[in-house]
């Protein structure tokens, strides 16, 4: 269908990672759909709606896939898909030094701020020649793509890696898209945001401010934000949490809580593969109780404290030894930063330490499995007693809401009060405070301890939660905020064109001020 006459809006996605990565099979390319939880939250809403998703060359192969289509956008099972193709030192510096681990460690306040991080001249170079070039390669990309399109087009960028989008997209387009970024992360308040000089932060916020609104997970995020937009560049809230005016624009800050598509976990839980993991998984710990953990390998995930929580219960409650095993599938993430591979290594130290000091003559107590299996993680959630869910800082953590949705145990939820996650499932599990050792001991052992109808009231609950609100409302929440906005601003602008309209405008503005 045409762009004039299709009415239905356009709707780009832009991610650093996107839905696809491919691989060269001979003269052709093997295509491999995307696992990460923002590919599979956005991947699933391309099923009914008009999307472009714009993304990062990853790989020699995506780069050579790109090339090989003259950087066109290609349809992929059913996705329209444009690849940006950033030179290697400028993916470098955007991606390695300014989004990680520069702006994640800030997002989620994991600085050691009396030792790291010292802005160097090599951080300087890496956001003004790698950083900010590759958001202005997203935004040329978008704009090549819908500058001519007569539909309403909202664009979504996602994360931290896109914040200057929003000004480079203005600039080449003005006001003929509704920009609407989501921030998957944690949004702390703004002493956290200290840590960058005033010429990277205030630039990055004032970016988000040119968007027509901004997504977080939260409430608190969404404030968290707004105070910051206060704070440094002395925004206007007038008393409102929800948003903030700079410049004339008066941008919404709104937490959309992103969920799991809730049909398709269902789906693969029921599937013969995730029953043969589930078996193998069951040979290693027996009729034991099972403490689940699956996470990334990083430290806001606060591996080390849960496994140190987890030696306390066994210290305190021995009647836990042999009786109990923590299982810890580990996702290997971003080896090439040095904290996360120290990390990694600290958290195999202190199961090495639990192990040589517990383990009986069958009993193991830790299990560490690392690798990237999500139908492995399927068939273990639906295996625990409890699920230890103990983040620094998250911004939701789909982990607890995919646990719930399968385990088949009426297991318990152990839930960190900083994961997002906590505003939406906090009543129905055990809350910790996540540098609170002893606490998390304690949680666990209630978990383990705690009387079988309570269990079955818990999961019930937090099951339901997480069904009746699904990805599918999470994008559509989205989605209907912008064209709402769209057709408001289409409705002003009309109203404006009249005579007597246009006349009262011309008579009320200085000369050669703008129409905005």
């Amino acid at each position: 269908m045409s762009p004039e006459t299709d009415s239905s809006p356009l709707i780009v996605i832009a991610s650093n990672r996107g839905p696809f990565s491919f691989k060269r099979r001979g003269r052709g390319f093997g295509v491999e759909r995307g696992v990460g939880g923002l590919v599979t939250a956005l991947g699933a809403l391309a099923e009914g709606h008009d999307v472009l998703w714009v993304a990062a060359a990853m790989s020699p192969d995506d780069l050579a896939w790109s090339q090989q289509h003259k950087g066109q956008t290609q349809k992929v099972e059913g996705i329209s898909l444009k690849l940006v193709e950033p030179p290697l030192e400028e993916y470098e510096g955007y991606y390695n030094e300014i989004s990680n681990p520069l702006l994640w460690f800030i997002q989620h306040q994991l600085w050691d701020t009396p030792r790291t991080p010292s802005i160097t001249e090599h951080t300087w170079q890496a956001w003004e020649h790698g950083y900010k070039p590759v958001n202005r390669r997203f935004a040329e990309a978008i704009a090549e793509a819908v500058r001519d399109s007569q539909r309403q087009v909202i664009v979504l960028p996602q994360d931290y890696h896109l914040y200057m989008v929003p000004h480079y997209l203005r600039a080449l387009v003005g006001e003929q898209v509704q920009i609407q970024p989501f921030v998957h992360i944690p949004w702390p308040g703004p002493d956290a945001w200290r840590i960058l000089p005033p010429a990277m932060r205030d630039v990055l916020l004032a970016s988000l401010l040119e968007a027509n609104r901004v997504g977080f997970q939260t409430e608190k995020d969404a404030f968290n934000f707004v105070q910051t937009c206060r704070f440094y560049l002395g925004a206007h809230a007038y008393g409102r949490r929800d948003a903030v005016e700079y410049k004339g624009r008066d941008v919404g800050a709104v937490p959309y809580p992103i969920s799991i598509d809730v049909e398709k976990v269902q789906q693969l839980a029921a599937q013969q593969v995730t029953e043969l993991e589930r078996g193998h998984l069951h040979n290693s710990v027996g009729d034991r109780q099972v403490i689940l953990r699956v996470d990334r390998v990083e430290p806001s995930k606060n591996n080390l404290r849960g496994m140190q929580a987890y030696r306390a219960l066994l210290e305190k409650y021995p009647q836990h030894r042999g009786k109990v095993q923590l299982l810890a599938l580990l996702v290997p993430s971003r080896m090439e930063v040095g904290e996360y591979r120290d990390y990694l290594g600290e958290i195999m130290a202190e199961a090495g330490t639990i192990n040589a000091q517990y383990s009986g003559t069958v009993w193991e107590p830790v299990r560490i499995i690392v690798g990237d299996n999500y139908m492995r993680a399927i068939a273990a959630m639906q295996m625990y007693d409890v699920l230890l869910v103990n983040p620094l800082a998250d911004g939701m953590n789909l982990v607890a809401k995919e646990g719930v949705l399968v385990n088949n145990k009426n297991g318990v939820l152990v839930l960190s009060e900083y994961a997002g996650a906590f505003f939406e499932l906090g009543e129905h599990a055990l809350i910790v405070s996540p540098f609170d050792v002893y606490g998390t001991a304690e949680a666990m052992h209630q978990a383990l301890t705690m009387p079988m109808a309570e269990r079955q009231q818990r999961a019930a609950a937090l099951r339901q939660i997480v069904t009746q609100a699904d990805v599918r409302e999470w994008f559509a929440a989205q989605v209907d905020d912008a064209l709402r906005a769209a057709s408001s601003q289409a409705s002003k602008s009309s109203t404006s064109a009249t005579p007597e309209a246009s006349q009262s405008a011309v008579s009320s503005r200085p000369s050669g001020a703008s129409g905005d």
